[in-house]
């Protein structure tokens, strides 16, 4: 992930508990894989950012060509590596780096990127957005699910605010879907379309494309 709001050491903590943690709304998130799914090639070079445990990159794998996935935790990508080697996927490499430091990330390079759940997480969403953007061939196209806390009436500022005094939650950002639309736009990227699979009000997934 980049530019994150928060130690490392918070996502090593609570790693075993998020691994064994279900799904909470199954059928949006398997909407959502759908999706995802039908924007992959065999041939596709994937870059996913906060990957966590990489049960996403993992369950891709067979339709993609590569995928290239970062999470800024060693505890949640040791996971990671243990069911890939467990499962015998040899298409898919975790890399323990931030979106600015990961190695050999070539401009125009990628046909994919994913960001499940992490832009509330990112100081800079706009900067990580720009990167996205700048990493993406021409036509290629980011999918992101995005909690958009800013369209609550719930005061979840101070309750993560009072959380994180107990280690309990990270720093995270409030947005609507306005501005993460605007700031994707902002960012170049163009059909900008968020798709209804039915998860909560706070959550939109979001499909964009980088120009041809």
């Amino acid at each position: 992930m980049t530019a994150m709001t928060t130690d490392p050491s918070f996502w090593d903590s609570v790693a075993e508990k998020y691994a064994a943690r279900p799904v909470g709304d199954v059928p949006a998130f398997e909407r959502k894989k759908a999706i995802t799914l039908g924007h992959l090639r065999r041939d596709s070079k994937v870059l996913e950012i906060g990957c966590g445990t990489g049960s996403l990159a993992l369950e891709m794998a067979p339709a993609a060509g590569h995928i290239h996935a970062l999470d800024v935790s060693a505890e949640m990508l040791r996971i990671a590596e243990a069911k890939r080697v467990a499962a015998g996927v040899e298409n898919v490499t975790f890399e323990r780096a931030t979106l600015e430091g990961a190695s050999e990330l070539a401009p125009a390079s990628f046909d994919a990127a994913w960001a499940y759940s992490v832009l509330h997480l990112v100081d800079d969403r706009r900067a990580a957005l720009a990167r996205l953007f700048a990493l993406l061939k021409p036509g290629g196209v980011l999918i992101s699910s995005n909690v958009c806390l800013g369209e609550s009436w719930v005061p979840y500022g101070a309750l993560i605010t009072v959380m994180r005094w107990f280690g309990k939650a990270p720093v995270v950002h409030s947005y609507d879907r306005q501005t993460v639309f605007a700031d994707m736009r902002r960012a170049g990227f163009v059909e900008v379309e968020e798709k209804d699979v039915g998860a909560a009000k706070l959550v939109a997934f979001l499909v964009a494309k980088k120009p041809a």
